[in-house]
This record gives C-alpha cells, structure tokens and sequence, in this order.
C-alpha cells in the first residue's frame, strides 16, 4: 500500500530527563524525541505497556518524530528498569501513579523543552495528542475520558484533561464486570472501567487475533474484548482492525523484540502511516493524508487491515 507521505526528517532523542515526584517514591523519567527543524509541532505523549520503559516502542516512536511530531515517553513504576518489590506498597496504586506521571508531564513541558537542545518555542501546546499499548492505553485513556472504578473508593473518577485533543489506543482491554476472568477480578480491579466519557476523538487499533488477555487471565472473553474501547466510547470515531495480528500487532514495542509473536514488518508499517495520518487529522493539521491512507487500504486487493469509522 502507497499512501502520499512527505520524507522523514532527522531527529534528536535526549533521555532521562528526571522530574522531581516525592509522592512516588522516586523522579519520573522521561525521554522526548522531535524533529531537528520545523515549528507549530504537535506533542504525542505516548504510555508503554506493562513492564516496558522509555526505551521501548521505538517503530513507532522515531516514525512520528521523523514525521513532524514531538514524542514524550516517561517509565511508569512498573517498568522491569525500575524493578519494584514484590510487596511494594505502591503495586496496588500503580494504575493511578500511571496517570499521575502523565499530568505531571503536561505540568512540565516547560522544563522538558529545555533539555532537548534547540526545542523550545517549537512546540504547538494546542495540539497534543496521547496514545498507549495494553496497559499503557488504559493509561492514556484517562486522559481521554475512559472512567477506572476506583478499587479504594469504589467511585469512578473524572482523569481526563483538556490539553488532551486527541488519542491513540492501541491493543486496549475492555470492560470489566462479567467480562473479567476471577484472577483479573481479584488482582486486577482496575480493569472495571467505563467508556462512557470517554469523549475524545480517538483512533483504535486493534489485532484480530489477539489472545493475549486470555493467556494472562484477564478475560473470559477472546480477542473481541479488544474491541470495546471503539464500541463503546462516544470519542472513538475510527477503528483499524489488523488481520492476523496479535497483542504486539507485528512488532511495534522495539526493533527484533524477543516478545513479539506475529513479526510483520508490513503490519508495523501500516500502524505507521495510519496513527501519523489520523493524529494529522484529529488535530487539525491536514486531512489528505487520513483520506489517503483509507482510500489506499480500502483499494488495496490484498489488504492486512481494515478501517472503519462511525
């Protein structure tokens, strides 16, 4: 598939840049990647999946830096960098410390801009955008408006934040309830959320045969489950659908990552132009590029994908 794409540019990545954070324990790090020209550029502030850190998802990351956007990518708590205990107090909150760490980095850009070398002033603070894979995009679908049951309160809490225009969720769980297997229900309360609010214009992305929930019981349900992020919340205006694909969706969480169990460069590629074509779109920068990408895969006679909008 061929879409209109302009020629990536060179990039810089500057890491770890440390934000003080006494209320969890230790500073949150954080590497940001852009491109060495240009200005008005848009922030994506993109959460890891479980265990992974700032070093990870590197396909997509440089692709959407080399392409005009401004990455941030902090190491959440669960990170194996950051090797928490077992018994460590702060495990059953790690949900919520995600999400802080998230807001703290909108409270900061200013700072995070000074450390990367000839980057401030050439960030276009309107135009921010937050994406996720697995635990990561329940993690910036806070941001979005998606409601966590708070296992201490039993209340849903309002997360969400307006400097957030628009998200990326890939490879996301769905609803809780009935739909949780006992061990996720036991040991995973945040996984009870609610779609409802979740308001922002959002792009889902999802493989067809992902059966990973399943071998870490965390549903009853098969790869279906993936789906209810898009279903199920208002904002979810678009839903691309890889065949064949599993959790790691061809490979986005690193170059030759050992986890990966369905490597397809092809896939990845896709994922590339898609999420960078409808970020474009979703923040108002251009829309031909979002046509493109659809009318080609729509066109293409031996498609590895599908999208579909509401």
């Amino acid at each position: 598939m061929k879409t209109n794409v302009s020629a990536p540019s060179t990039i810089i990545s500057v890491k770890s840049i440390a934000l003080e954070s006494p209320e969890r324990g230790e500073d949150l790090l954080v590497k940001i990647s852009a491109p060495t020209t240009g200005d008005n550029l848009p922030i994506i502030l993109f959460a890891h999946g479980n265990g992974s850190s700032l070093d990870g998802y590197a396909p997509l990351t440089d692709y959407w830096a080399s392409h005009g956007f401004v990455v941030i990518q902090p190491t959440f708590l669960d990170s194996r960098t950051v090797n928490l205990a077992h018994d460590d107090p702060r495990k059953p909150r790690i949900w919520r410390f995600r999400v802080d760490d998230m807001k703290r980095i909108l409270d900061q850009l200013d700072l995070i801009e000074a450390a990367v070398p000839g980057l401030s002033g050439r960030t276009d603070r309107s135009r921010i955008a937050a994406a996720g894979h697995s635990f990561g995009g329940q993690t910036a679908g806070n941001l979005l408006g998606l409601r966590v049951l708070n296992p201490e309160t039993k209340k849903e809490e309002d997360l969400s934040d307006s400097r957030i225009k628009a998200g990326v969720l890939f490879a996301t769980a769905g609803l809780g309830g009935d739909s949780l297997t006992p061990f996720a229900a036991e040991h995973l309360p945040h996984l009870n959320v609610s779609f409802t609010h979740l308001t922002t214009r959002t792009l889902v992305i999802v493989g067809d045969q992902d059966d990973l929930p399943q071998k870490y019981q965390l549903t009853v349900r098969g790869p279906d489950w993936m789906y209810d992020p898009y279903l199920l919340s208002p904002g979810a205006e678009s839903l691309l659908t890889l065949f064949g694909a599993e959790h790691l969706l061809g490979g986005i969480s690193g170059y030759e990552v050992k986890e990966t169990t369905d490597e397809n460069p092809a896939r990845v590629a896709l994922i590339q132009r898609v999420t960078s074509a409808y970020l474009r779109h979703a923040l108002d920068i251009e829309h031909d590029s979002w046509l493109a990408v659809q009318k080609s895969l729509s066109e293409d006679v031996n498609p590895i994908g599908r999208i579909e909008s509401k």
